[in-house]
C-alpha cells in the first residue's frame, strides 16, 4: 500500500502551478469567505425594512401592499446575499441589486409587456410612468388611510426597493451598518408628516430592537470574521488575538446608539406633524408620496375652521347667476373613500377648446357667459373654473381638461398669480326635463353608481325613509336635499373632528347621518351616497362658492371676492339627456338651484326621450362607443389587483418550487454533518456528502474508483488550498479507518474537516455550477432516480 506522503508529493506539486498563476486567487477566497458570512446580516436588515413598511399601516388600507413591499425588499435583500455567495465582487452587488429590482418591479406591475416576463421593453416603460403618474394623482386626490391603487402599489414597492438598495450599498458592501439602517427612517417616520397622531409609538420601539438586533449581529459578524481569517503574511503575529477596542465596547455603543435612535424617533413623530401644511390648495404641484394635499376632503375643512379667512381669488363674470367653481371632482369610491378616477393628462385636451359637455340635449336652454378671473392666494394644480367651461385664455404654463370630470389641471404649473377669462355654458333645464329622465345611462356613467361592500346601513335606510313617496329620480333627490337641508341638521366644522368622524368617507356618513352635525364635505358626500342606494348616478365635486359681491368703489362694483372660507363640496347627479346637475344640501351654505321655473317661449318644450324629441348629442352611436372604450378601461383597471394578487401568486410558488431542491439538499447536509458532529455517524458517511457535493459541482464520481484515487483527483483539479487539502486527507483517513473501527469514538475534527473541503469546492468553482450546485442539486435528483429505479425494479420482480 502506497504511503500517504509518497501519494501527496505529486497532488502538492500540482497545487503549485494555479496557486502561482493567479496570486490573487487567496485573497479572493476570503474575502469571498467573509462576504458569504454576512447573511446573517442580510436577515437582520430586512427585518428593520419590513418593520418599518409596516410603520405605513395608519396610512394605508389593507394589508396585502406589505405583502408586495416584503417580497421586493427580499427579492434584493436575499439577491445580495446570494451574490456575495456566490462571490460576485463588491462593486458590482449594487448593479446587481439594482437589476433584480427592475426585474421584480416588471414581472409584478409590467402587465407581461417585458421579455420573458422580467427585462422591461419601451412598452414596460411607458406603463411605469402612467403607473408612477396615477400613484401620485391618486395619493393627492384620496384622504388617510388611503386606498391602495396599483399606481400607489407601485410607488410602495419602488420605494421599498430603492431603500433595500441603499441599505445593503452601506451597510454590506461598505460595512456602516448604522448609516445603512438610516433609510428605514422614510417609511417609519411618514405617517408623523401626514396625520395628526403621527408614527406608532409601538412600531418605533419594535423597529429600534431591531436596529440593535441589527448592530449585534454585525459585531457578531465581524468576531467571527476577525476568528476565522486571522491576519496572514510575513508581518503576521504568529499567536493572533482580535483586537479589543476601547470606550463602552461594541455592546454597550449598540445600545447607546440605539437609545439615542428611539428618543431622537419619538422626539421627530411628535414633531413632525407640525410640518404638515393642511389645506386643500396648499399642496405643492407634484408633491412628494403623501404630501400635502393627501386629503383634499380633510384639508378643506381645515381651511374652513382657520380663525381667519385668506384670500383665493376674484372675478367679474358676465352671467346672470354667479357660478360655483370647481377645483375637482370626486366620482368613484375605491373601498371607502370618494377619489378621482385617475386617466393620466391628455396633451390633446388643450383649455383653448374644451368639449361640449357630455349628455346634454338639445332642448335643454343654455347661456353662454365669460368670466375674467385674478388669482390671489390659491396655490394648486388645480384650476378653479365653472363646472362647464368652453375655453381658457390667458393662463401661463400647460393646462389640460379631464375628459371624464372636465377638472382642469397641470402636472407643471401652479395656479398662484394666474390671470385668465374662462367662456362657459351655464344650462337652465326645467323640472318636467328632469322628471322624465329616463335610467338608459351611458357606459360611462355605471361606474358612478357603484358603493362599497357593506356600507353602512343607515345610508339606505334613510334613503327610503326620506324619498317613500316620490316619482321620479328628480323628485327624490329633491326630497333627499330637503331632508338634509331641514332643522333636524345642524352646519358644524368642529364636531366631526372631536367626535372623530371628519372627512367625506362612505365609513364616516353613518356616523354623520346619526350625529346629524358636519359641514359641507358631510352633507355632500352624505346625499351622494344616498343617491347611489337609490340607482341614481352621483359624484362630489370640490371649489368654491361664489364669493361676495365687493362694495369697494375702487374694486369696482361688479367685482366678486372669493376666500378660504367660500371653500365647498356640492353634489352633483347625473340625467339622461341632460348631464350632471348640481344640487346644494349644506343648510345656510350656497344657493339651492331653482329647476321649477317654466320653459321659455322660445325654447323647444319637448323632453329627453319624448316621441318627437331631438336626438341627443350625448347619445350618438359615436358617443356610445366612445362610451364603451371608457367602460373598458374602467374594467382592465378594476381588474389590475386581481392580475396583481394572481401574479404575485404564481411568482411565489415559483419561487417556492426554485428553492425546494437547493432547500432539500441543504437540510440533508446538514443533518449528516450533525450526525457526523454527535458521533452517530462517521467517516462512510462523510465520503458520501464529499462525493455528493461533489457531483453537484460538476466533479463525476466513477463507481469503479477508489476512495484514495478520487481524493487525489480532487487536488489535481486545482479546487483545494493547502489547509483544505489536509483536511481531505484526514477526511480520507477517517473512512479507511472506520473500516476497522466502528465506534466513532475517535472522531474529533471529522465535521469540521468535511466543512472545511465541501467550502473549498463551492468557493473555487464558477458562478454558473455553483447556481446550479445551490438550485438544482444533481446528487439529489440521482438519489431520487435511483430510488424510483429501485421501485420499478421491485414491481417488476415481484410475482
Amino acid at each position: 500500500m502506497t504511503s500517504v506522503a509518497t501519494k501527496r508529493a505529486p497532488a502538492a506539486d500540482s497545487l503549485a502551478t494555479p496557486t502561482a498563476a493567479r496570486p490573487s486567487g487567496p485573497a479572493r477566497r476570503r474575502q469571498g469567505g467573509r462576504d458569504a458570512a454576512l447573511w446573517p446580516l442580510a436577515l437582520s436588515l430586512l427585518l428593520l425594512l419590513l418593520i418599518s413598511c409596516a410603520a405605513l399601516g395608519p396610512l394605508l388600507r389593507g394589508s396585502a401592499w406589505w405583502w408586495v413591499c416584503a417580497m421586493v425588499g427580499a427579492v434584493v435583500l436575499i439577491g445580495a446575499a446570494l451574490f456575495r455567495r456566490l462571490g460576485l465582487p463588491r462593486a458590482v452587488i449594487p448593479v446587481a441589486n439594482s437589476l433584480m429590482l427592475v426585474g421584480a418591479m416588471t414581472l409584478l406591475f409590467a402587465g407581461g409587456t417585458g421579455l420573458f416576463w422580467l427585462i422591461p421593453t419601451s412598452q414596460t416603460i411607458g406603463v411605469f410612468g402612467g403607473l408612477i403618474t396615477d400613484g401620485g394623482a391618486s395619493i393627492a386626490q384620496q384622504s388617510t388611510p388611503a386606498e391602495v391603487t396599483l399606481g400607489i402599489l407601485f410607488l410602495l414597492a419602488g420605494g421599498t426597493g430603492l431603500i433595500a438598495i441603499f441599505m445593503d450599498l452601506l451597510a454590506l458592501t461598505l460595512r456602516w451598518p448604522a448609516l445603512g439602517a438610516a433609510f428605514a427612517l422614510v417609511p417609519l417616520l411618514a405617517p408623523g408628516f401626514v396625520i395628526d397622531d403621527g408614527a406608532d409609538i409601538a412600531t418605533l420601539v419594535v423597529a429600534a430592537i431591531a436596529f440593535l438586533l441589527l448592530l449585534r449581529v454585525d459585531v457578531y459578524v465581524r468576531r467571527t470574521q476577525a476568528a476565522r481569517h486571522p491576519p496572514t503574511g510575513a508581518g503576521a503575529p504568529r499567536a493572533y488575538r482580535p483586537e479589543r477596542s476601547r470606550g463602552p465596547g461594541a455592546i454597550g455603543g449598540a445600545l447607546m446608539v440605539g437609545a439615542l435612535t428611539i428618543v431622537g424617533a419619538l422626539i421627530l413623530s411628535a414633531v413632525a406633524p407640525s410640518f404638515s401644511a393642511g389645506g386643500l390648495v396648499t399642496a405643492r404641484p407634484g408633491g412628494l408620496l403623501f404630501g400635502s394635499g393627501v386629503s383634499p376632503m380633510i384639508n378643506l375643512g381645515q381651511d374652513l375652521r382657520r380663525p381667519k379667512a385668506g384670500p383665493a381669488f376674484h372675478y367679474t363674470s358676465t352671467g346672470t347667476e354667479q357660478p360655483y367653481f370647481t377645483l375637482l371632482t370626486l366620482d368613484e369610491v375605491i373601498g371607502l373613500t370618494w377619489t378621482a378616477r385617475i386617466d393620466g393628462a391628455d396633451t390633446r385636451n388643450t383649455v383653448d377648446d374644451i368639449a361640449r359637455p357630455f349628455g346634454l340635449d338639445a332642448s335643454v336652454e343654455t347661456e353662454e357667459a365669460s368670466a375674467s378671473v385674478v388669482i390671489d392666494g390659491v396655490n394648486s394644480h388645480w384650476l378653479p373654473a365653472p363646472a362647464r367651461a368652453t375655453s381658457i385664455d390667458g393662463l401661463s404654463g400647460s393646462w389640460y381638461w379631464d375628459s371624464r370630470t372636465r377638472a382642469i389641471a397641470s402636472t407643471t404649473a401652479s395656479t398662484l398669480n394666474q390671470k385668465y377669462t374662462v367662456s362657459s355654458l351655464e344650462i337652465k333645464p326645467t323640472a318636467d326635463q328632469l322628471r322624465v329622465s329616463g335610467t338608459d345611462y351611458p357606459a360611462s356613467v355605471i361606474g358612478n353608481l357603484q358603493l362599497p361592500i357593506d356600507p353602512p346601513p343607515i345610508i339606505e335606510e334613510t334613503a327610503r325613509q326620506v324619498t317613500a313617496g316620490a316619482t321620479s329620480s328628480y323628485d327624490a333627490a329633491i326630497a333627499m336635499q330637503k331632508y338634509l337641508r331641514s332643522s333636524a341638521f345642524t352646519y358644524d366644522t368642529d364636531a366631526p373632528v372631536e367626535d372623530g368622524y371628519d372627512g367625506g368617507g362612505v365609513d364616516v356618513i353613518g356616523a354623520f347621518l346619526k350625529a346629524k352635525r358636519g359641514y359641507c364635505v358631510h352633507f355632500a358626500s352624505a346625499m351622494a351616497a344616498m343617491a347611489r342606494t337609490l340607482g341614481i348616478p352621483s359624484r362630489v365635486s370640490l371649489g368654491y362658492l361664489p364669493g361676495v359681491k365687493s362694495q369697494d368703489l375702487a374694486q369696482g362694483l361688479g367685482q366678486y371676492n372669493v376666500d378660504s372660507h367660500d371653500l365647498h363640496a356640492w353634489p352633483e347627479l347625473y340625467f339622461v339627456g341632460i348631464g350632471w346637475v348640481k344640487f346644494e344640501p349644506t343648510p345656510g351654505r350656497g344657493t339651492v338651484p331653482n329647476y321649477e321655473q317654466t320653459a321659455d317661449a322660445g325654447t323647444p318644450t319637448t323632453v329627453p326621450g319624448a316621441p318627437g324629441a331631438p336626438s341627443a348629442p350625448g347619445l350618438s352611436a359615436d358617443r356610445l362607443a366612445d362610451d364603451s372604450a371608457l367602460e373598458r378601461q374602467t374594467a382592465v383597471r378594476s381588474t389590475d389587483s386581481a392580475y396583481l394578487l394572481g401574479v404575485v401568486g404564481v411568482s411565489a410558488l415559483g419561487l417556492v418550487l426554485l428553492l425546494v431542491p437547493g432547500g432539500a439538499r441543504r437540510m440533508l447536509r446538514r443533518t449528516r454533518v450533525r450526525r457526523i458532529r454527535s458521533k452517530d455517524a462517521g467517516g462512510v458517511l462523510a465520503w458520501t456528502e464529499l462525493q455528493h457535493t461533489s457531483l453537484d459541482h460538476g466533479i463525476p464520481v466513477p463507481i469503479t474508483e477508489t476512495p484514495r484515487a478520487f481524493a487525489g483527483r480532487l487536488e489535481r483539479l486545482g479546487r483545494l488550498d493547502p489547509a483544505s487539502s489536509q483536511a481531505l486527507e484526514r477526511v480520507l483517513l477517517a473512512l479507511e479507518r472506520s473500516r476497522f473501527d466502528r465506534s466513532h469514538a475517535w472522531v474529533e475534527t471529522l465535521a469540521d474537516d468535511l466543512t472545511l473541503v465541501l467550502r473549498a469546492l463551492h468557493a473555487n468553482a464558477s458562478v454558473g455550477i455553483r447556481l446550479r450546485a445551490t438550485f438544482a442539486p444533481t446528487s439529489l435528483f440521482a438519489a431520487l432516480g435511483t430510488v424510483l429505479r429501485g421501485e420499478r425494479r421491485a414491481r417488476a420482480m415481484s410475482p
